[in-house]
């Protein structure tokens, strides 16, 4: 599974890297977490407020800091997609 995190770096982009890693740490998932910092790439996902949270390719947050027990459930979820 791949998630991304998009966000050009500020301190809510860095909490939702750090609570998606915990989130994958508790579930014990094999996930690939990339930070995707440039502009252009994050336009492709049209996404118009960062930090924003991206499972397979799908925002699934944007704009806010989702906690790591919504991050895990949203990775269960993607996990069935």
């Amino acid at each position: 599974m791949k998630v991304q995190i998009l966000g050009v770096g500020c301190p809510k982009c860095k909490q939702l890297l750090a609570n998606t890693e915990q989130a994958v740490a508790e579930l014990g998932a094999a996930v690939e977490i990339e930070k995707v910092e440039d502009i252009r790439e994050i336009m492709k996902f049209r996404v118009l407020m960062t930090p924003a949270l991206v499972v397979e390719g799908k925002v699934r947050a944007a704009g806010r800091v989702p906690s790591s027990q919504e991050i895990k459930q949203m990775l269960q979820a993607g996990e069935g997609s």
